[in-house]
């Protein structure tokens, strides 16, 4: 019998390690600069605080039950999680809190999809009790360092706005505002072509699914409509933070209203990362503002504003694989300590000890006498690329040699 990982896992070998943590690294780095600190939420949740932000659906996680027949699942994302922590177990805290995050999460794969992955890797931060156009400017331009502290160069940022367009949907009767949503949210022109809509709301609906493009533009079209005092105030929030982030930094910005969810989640901006290349275009990750989700996990039902992002660990490994960023190679060690006879066992331990607390970290291995000549002890230890070599004697001198 061969021994698999199960379907929808995978291991993660020392190299794929390696690149991995190159990634992660860059961004904790990031994260850190901007005054953020990393959280670390449990793997598993209860079902019910999965559900209660209305952003996760049931058939989306991977489900167990606990000693007493409760049922648990494996956090699908990580924003429910830092909610209830946040409420429940930070109480009395000042705000804002910046919090960020290195995990795994674990999706279905879905019907029909055969041995479809369902444990990913994330990255992201959560800005907890701050509103306004500062706090999104933040977390706009923090997506757009960590970025660049990665070297990638070909991507956009793709900005959208919930409550505006929820707030434009309400014209439409609640038999059809779903379905409108729906299929404006899957860009799928033709369903809102086809559903019983009068002429004048299916020109209202093909207005909303084409506000996409130049910020500028977008917003210009939008003022064409007549809007409230509510949808007035939120579209000149939209400007001001266009313009804070043309001031701020010169990353590409899309505006596309058309860039909602089907699920409630979501008050306030929300965006996506997209790469561009060759291999088409990818997103990379996803974020928005959540400004009544806090309240639903708080004993007495407080809210505070939040917003965040995730990063995709697997498509950014993917992203930059090409462009030679990551590591080729494991890191090497820095010395093999050789014994050369049984006797200089124990000196060779200590020798090899001794090297590793000289300073910084020092990468140290011990040969174990299992080739039988100094020719194949300099081949194993050139193969590993390992370039100093302690021949420690029976008396316990050490006699090194440089390889080339």
């Amino acid at each position: 019998m061969v021994y698999q990982p199960p379907t929808g896992a995978r291991d993660l070998l020392p190299l794929d390690v390696a690149q991995k943590h190159w990634i992660e690294e860059r961004l904790r780095t990031v994260f850190r600069r901007w005054g953020y600190h990393r959280i670390i939420t449990s793997t598993l949740e209860r079902l019910d605080t999965l559900m209660a932000g209305g952003a996760v659906q049931p058939s989306t996680v991977i489900q167990l039950r606990d000693a007493e027949d409760e049922v648990l699942g494996l956090r699908p994302e990580l924003t429910a999680s830092i909610a209830r922590a946040a409420v429940t177990r930070m109480a009395g805290t000042t705000y804002p809190q910046r919090l960020y995050y290195n995990a795994n999460v674990f999706r279905t794969a879905g019907e029909g999809i055969h041995g479809g992955q369902q444990e990913f890797y994330q990255a992201g931060v959560e800005l907890l009790g701050a509103g306004g156009v500062m706090a999104d400017a933040e977390i706009l331009l923090l997506l757009s360092q960590c970025l660049q502290s990665l070297g990638l160069n070909q991507w956009r940022v793709i900005l959208g706005e919930a409550g505006l367009m929820q707030s434009l949907l309400a014209a439409f009767e609640p038999a059809l505002q779903n379905q409108v949503r729906h299929a404006i949210a899957h860009l799928d022109r033709i369903a809102l072509e086809t559903l019983p809509l009068s002429p004048d709301q299916r020109e209202r609906a093909l207005f909303l699914f084409d506000l996409r493009g130049r910020p500028a533009d977008v917003l210009q079209r939008v003022g064409q409509l007549s809007l409230d005092a509510h949808q007035q105030q939120i579209v000149n929030n939209l400007k001001s933070l266009v313009e804070l982030l043309n001031e701020s930094s010169a990353f590409p910005v899309i505006l596309d209203l058309s860039l909602i969810q089907t699920f409630d989640y979501y008050t306030g901006i929300v965006f996506e990362v997209v790469s561009e290349s060759e291999a088409g275009q990818q997103v990379l990750g996803q974020g928005g503002r959540y400004d009544q989700l806090l309240g639903l996990y708080h004993p007495q039902g407080e809210t505070y504003p939040g917003i965040g992002f995730s990063l995709n660990i697997e498509d950014l490994h993917a992203c930059l694989l090409p462009g030679g960023q990551l590591p080729a190679y494991t890191v090497p060690s820095d010395w093999l300590v050789v014994p050369v006879s049984s006797q200089a066992d124990a000196a060779a331990f200590a020798y090899a000890q001794k090297l590793r607390q000289d300073g910084d970290l020092v990468r140290v291995e011990l040969d174990f006498g299992q080739r039988e000549t100094p020719e194949a002890v300099r081949e194993y230890a050139q193969q590993r690329r390992i370039k100093q070599i302690a021949w420690v004697k029976d008396a316990g001198e050490p006699e090194i040699e440089t390889l080339s």
